[in-house]
């Protein structure tokens, strides 16, 4: 006697074949484009559309442990809310800068640009923190406690700890001292949503295919020519 599958379970099948054709395909493209990303944003000057919205552009290169990286950013958000807006720029090599890769080494000049170029948008100093020394623009970047701050010898402790400095003493000399305590450790920004957005979707697609798997082998089909002769 031959086993026949019912149509509807033929038809579920191929929808569901389709289905995990497609979210397949969804998952490559989105893939895809997390890779692509760190390459769009070395086009131009990545910092400036960094800034734009965020108040620190970090690139990849740069060398943060996670607890530096997430003291900076509470520092800079504490900042804000006692209403000091300020901008860092942390830049490591020269393909940090995109397009202005002449400014390399030249912390004062680029931090010049940047304010040129948030000016639009944004009103506040900007910090930038390069290998050799710093810079700093924009409103109350000349005021004589702040120049002496910048001013002061550092010891070669790395950009994160030279970072931390500079923005302790900044925000020191214009008034505004903040103090944190960073009790977690975040994972780097950008990498925890494209991580989540996978598992995600492979998780689905997992129990999508557990569940077709199901369906061939569970004998679901009505056996029609069993009561024929």
């Amino acid at each position: 006697m031959r086993m026949r599958t019912h149509p509807l379970i033929r038809m579920s099948r191929r929808l569901l074949a389709r289905a995990l054709l497609v979210g397949l395909l969804g998952m490559v493209m989105l893939t895809c484009a997390a890779l692509r990303a760190p390459a769009a944003a070395a086009d131009g000057d990545p910092a400036s559309d960094v800034l734009a919205s965020q108040p620190l552009f970090l690139p990849q290169d740069a060398g943060l442990s996670a607890n530096q990286q997430a003291e900076l950013e509470a520092t800079l958000t504490a900042a804000r809310r006692a209403g000091f807006r300020l901008r860092v720029a942390i830049i490591a090599g020269s393909a940090d800068l995109g397009s202005v890769t002449e400014l390399w080494r030249q912390p004062a000049a680029y931090a010049r640009f940047l304010d040129q170029e948030l000016s639009q948008i944004f009103s506040g100093p900007v910090l930038v923190v390069m290998p050799n020394g710093l810079g700093l623009a924009g409103p109350g970047s000349r005021r004589p406690a702040v120049a002496a701050a910048l001013a002061r010898p550092r010891a070669t402790a790395g950009l994160g700890q030279s970072t931390l400095s500079a923005v302790r003493e900044v925000l020191g000399a214009a008034g505004h001292p903040v103090s944190v305590a960073v009790s977690g450790v975040p994972q780097p920004a950008g990498s925890a949503d494209v991580v989540a957005l996978l598992v995600l979707v492979g998780g689905g697609l997992l129990i999508a295919l557990s569940w077709a798997a199901s369906l061939g082998t569970r004998p679901l089909g009505r056996r029609v020519d069993a009561a024929r002769p």
